[in-house]
């Protein structure tokens, strides 16, 4: 499949890397990560400038979780090059550029496990401790509004106020690079629009950010390009604007029939541009709901089938999720 609104993809060498272009902060070609008889990774390419936010999308296995852990160093690759902010990894404490990377990056996890006896000044004062260069430890619980927060234990703090914790040991040693992993699953709306808030503060310092989302709505609002990976490949790139545009359709109408229906006649009904099933609805990707809705009517009265319920949005990056990997991405 051909992405659409893909990147040019950089070339693969088998000599060493050669220096980061200007503009790039993290880089990677021919990519392949391989366990056991299962292919993570099938040879992707992928550049991330600087000072953009940059989001991974795809389901369970599609490999973006290999791929970040690669970029951040956890883990090597069988194959391909990686460069992060103009180094190279050699996978070791101690090996080659592997430490100087480090320093420049803040990592936070799906699920960060912090020390429950702790106070959160202590806690970001250990994080502190373990780079060279970094913020001043109450400047950054001020960043993540904690300050009244300062001297309780984790044990003590809500589910938002653990993730902006995480997000602020990942901030304190001052990062040019910063991973976050479902940085707001299981947090509720106000809580994740402050992480957005947070994270959008850090861009806007000229921040570099990588992030893999289950909410279509913050991978639309934070990040100037998507890749959605499936199977290990990258089957679509650009931004969330040029990926919706590429369905051909501006308008979505979702309606649940009561009976079966002939989804080829669907297809054919004027302005339609594709037509999918999620659970027991049909999805139909339309031009003009006023063009496509009362030839849909008439064909379901055709067919027989009794409308049970019928909505209508403007399509988004779920649209396109879905119609590429026949799933959504909260169940993927």
């Amino acid at each position: 499949m051909t992405p659409p609104a893909m990147s040019p993809a950089p070339s693969a060498s088998a000599s060493a890397p050669a220096a980061q272009p200007a503009g790039a902060a993290v880089r990677c070609s021919g990519l392949v990560k391989r366990y056991k008889d299962t292919v993570a990774l099938a040879g992707i390419d992928l550049e991330v400038a600087t000072g953009e936010c940059f989001g991974l999308l795809g389901p369970n296995g599609a490999g973006k979780t290999t791929t970040v852990e690669i970029f951040e160093g956890l883990i090597p690759p069988d194959e391909g090059t990686v460069e992060v902010l103009g180094l190279s990894w050699q996978w070791g404490w101690g090996r080659g550029h592997d430490h100087a990377i480090r320093e420049r990056l803040g990592i936070q996890l799906q699920e960060t496990r912090l020390p429950d006896k702790l106070t959160v000044h202590e806690v970001v004062r250990l994080f502190r401790s373990f780079v060279a260069r970094g913020r001043v430890v109450d400047d950054t619980i001020a960043t993540v509004e904690l300050e009244s927060k300062r001297d309780s234990r984790v044990e003590r703090l809500s589910g938002g106020q653990r993730q902006r914790l995480a997000l602020a040991c990942a901030l304190v040693g001052d990062p040019d690079v910063l991973f976050l992993d479902e940085p707001t699953t299981g947090l509720d709306p106000q809580a994740r629009l402050k992480l957005w808030e947070l994270v959008e503060s850090f861009r806007s310092g000229g921040g570099t950010v990588i992030v893999t989302t289950h909410y279509m709505e913050e991978a639309a609002r934070l990040c100037d390009r998507v890749a959605i990976l499936d199977l290990g490949e990258v089957i679509a790139l650009g931004t969330p604007a040029e990926l919706v545009a590429s369905l051909g359709a501006d308008q979505i109408l979702e309606f649940e029939a009561g009976g079966e229906l002939d989804e080829g006649a669907l297809g054919r009904l004027p302005g339609v541009r594709h037509v999918s099933v999620r659970k027991r609805s049909h999805v139909l990707s339309v031009a003009r709901i006023e063009e496509s809705l009362p030839p849909l009517l008439a064909e379901i009265e055709r067919q027989g089938v009794e409308v049970l319920a019928m909505a209508t949005h403007a399509a988004t990056l779920e649209d396109v999720f879905v119609k590429l990997t026949g799933k959504e991405l909260r169940d993927a």
